[in-house]
């Protein structure tokens, strides 16, 4: 399964195989779900970024371009949110290719759980178990003040809206994101891509 899938089915509430669930029409854009999960993969892929290259002497501008694209700019969940992906994860993150983009940010998101305590959480997810909950705010105290406000503005969504639908839909993202139970080599990120 692809990123793009994966994303389109959170933004059809996780049950595109149900033809009972409605996903969005087109013209809505990205749902706030999609479009926090993605931001959130790039910023720690910019982390990420930094960290493999030289420091860097310039001030960081916001990680991913106009990934949040509020007012719909972000095009649709047809090709727009492909070519979104494509530029979000790819070109955009220092000219990576979108395999390491994807794998940096799934990776560097993952140790930043760890570190904040919630390891086993984050463990669960990637394992072939099943998913453990995070509550809104041990999801807080993980990703820190700068990274939610930086994801709120490039959602366009406020603070508590971004914790809501990340605490419900991360668990699934990342599950989803390593089917063999580990994070995916660079390669099978591109892939996904």
């Amino acid at each position: 399964m692809g990123l793009l899938d994966i994303l389109n089915d959170i933004g059809a509430g996780g049950a595109s195989g149900d033809p009972r669930a409605q996903a969005a029409p087109q013209s809505q854009g990205m749902s706030p779900a999609a479009k926090a999960l993605l931001a959130l993969l790039a910023v720690y892929a910019m982390k990420h970024m930094r960290r493999a290259d030289a420091p860097s002497t310039q001030p960081a501008g916001p990680a991913g371009g106009n990934v949040g694209m509020p007012g719909g700019q972000g095009g649709e969940l047809g090709g727009g949110l492909g070519d979104l992906l494509r530029g979000t994860l790819g070109g955009i993150l220092g000219g990576a290719a979108a395999g390491t983009a994807l794998n940096g940010g799934l990776g560097g998101l993952l140790k930043q759980l760890q570190e904040s305590g919630q390891g086993d959480v984050a463990r669960s997810w990637v394992g072939t178990g099943p998913n453990k909950t995070i509550s809104q705010g041990d999801l807080a105290d993980a990703l820190g003040s700068d990274t939610l406000n930086q994801l709120s503005r490039q959602t366009g969504m406020d603070r508590g809206d971004v914790l809501s639908e990340l605490s419900q839909h991360l668990p699934r993202f990342v599950d989803q994101l390593t089917p063999q139970g580990r994070l995916p080599t660079e390669e099978e990120a591109a892939r996904m891509v």
